[in-house]
């Protein structure tokens, strides 16, 4: 296996990082698999990953060219775009004030058979790598019905800002400082 990380920079990738999405959805797999194996909340359209891509392109893993994980930017000027995430921008905002400079990293997704192989991991490695110094930290939630994801990120370095309800559900908003 030789996995290679990039930004994003064709619609292709952009399509593959919907039919990726489409197939970990937590509303398309079983409560077991959920539970196990992580899953995703926000379905994107192909419209809005290019115009979140343009503002700041999105990391990807990929094995020849095929996308096999992502990490999505989307910066703070996407706030009205995804009704479930205004929530959580007012939050991010309430926190850090005005001139606090920070990406929000949309979603991230590992395709099953690519999973604990280091890939989550290097995906933030290549995150970080591209927007610091210009941000001071990337910020995103997770779902506590999430463990998975909850504690990767925890072990990366996440830190928890806050734990709130929305939408009839807690989630933990987190973030990796630029140290």
């Amino acid at each position: 296996m030789n996995i290679h990380y990039s930004r994003a920079t064709s619609a292709q990738e952009l399509k593959q990082i919907l039919e990726l999405q489409t197939i970990n959805l937590r509303s398309v797999i079983s409560t077991n698999e959920s539970r196990k194996e992580g899953f995703v909340s926000v379905v994107h359209t192909l419209d809005l990953l290019e115009r979140m891509n343009t503002a700041a392109a999105h990391i990807l893993a990929k094995e020849g060219e095929k996308v096999v994980g992502y990490a999505l930017c989307m910066h703070p000027a996407f706030a009205d775009e995804i009704p479930m995430l205004k929530p959580m921008f007012k939050r991010v905002n309430e926190q850090v004030g005005p001139h606090y400079k920070f990406m929000i990293m949309g979603q991230i997704c590992i395709g099953k058979q690519y999973r604990e192989k280091g890939i989550f991991r290097e995906l933030y490695k290549a995150m970080a790598a591209a927007l610091f110094p210009a941000y001071e930290s990337i910020i995103t939630e997770v779902d506590t019905d999430n463990q998975r994801s909850l504690q990767a990120h925890y072990a990366i370095g996440f830190e928890e800002m806050e734990v709130y309800r929305s939408g009839g559900r807690q989630w933990h908003l987190i973030q990796l400082k630029n140290k």
